[in-house]
């Protein structure tokens, strides 16, 4: 039961972005996300988007850091990996 964060190199709005997800479930990831603040609205289909002033705090909380690659690998692993439709 880990939550990973990857680097926020994922420009958006002005802003540079992380992805957050669980290894075990979605519920984990949920209470992890209100833990640092996030909103609901953040979650996309099977991570949250985390801006990158709030990075420090989920590795604070315990999240892993992994780079991108590592972190969908995980994902997928853990059997919770949902694509956009018509992908994968």
């Amino acid at each position: 039961m880990t939550v990973y964060i990857d680097p926020p190199t994922w420009p958006g709005h002005g802003r540079m972005w992380s992805h957050l997800v669980s290894d075990s479930s979605y519920d984990e990831l949920h209470a992890f996300a209100a833990a640092i603040g996030c909103p609901r609205r953040a979650f996309d289909r099977d991570h949250y988007d985390v801006p990158a002033e709030r990075y420090a705090t989920a590795v604070h909380h315990g999240a892993v850091e992994v780079g991108s690659k590592e972190l969908l690998l995980r994902l997928r692993a853990a059997g919770l990996r949902r694509p956009r439709p018509g992908r994968e």
